[in-house]
């Protein structure tokens, strides 16, 4: 059985240079390139206050969408850091992700975690 090309990539770091120099710009490059067949970002924890309120993160992921990476938030992270409107707001699925991770891991995907 051929192993999926999707990338999930789980978001959670906080850290503005992480997520700008190696998140997005991974992304970015990969739908770009076509080095996978999907891309997807899933937002969590401090991650998803970092998008609320960083305007270079904004951009990014403005860019990231029009190439047509997949991005998702964290419901419950977004409700409880008060941030989940400025996250809808940026064109991004708020929705409950833990199932969803959890189907991804055990399907094998490729997950990389920052």
């Amino acid at each position: 059985m051929e192993k999926s090309k999707k990338l999930f990539i789980l978001w959670t770091t906080g850290d503005p240079v992480t997520s700008e120099k190696m998140v997005m710009t991974y992304a970015i490059n990969s739908a770009i390139s076509n080095l996978w067949d999907e891309v997807n970002i899933i937002i969590w924890g401090a991650s998803a206050k970092l998008v609320a309120e960083n305007e270079l993160i904004q951009d990014k992921i403005e860019v990231a969408l029009h190439h047509g990476v997949k991005m998702s938030a964290c419901k419950g992270c977004a409700e409880q850091l008060g941030v989940k409107d400025e996250i809808t707001w940026l064109g991004i699925d708020v929705r409950s992700v833990g199932n969803e991770l959890t189907q991804i891991l055990q399907e094998g995907h490729t997950v990389l975690t920052l």
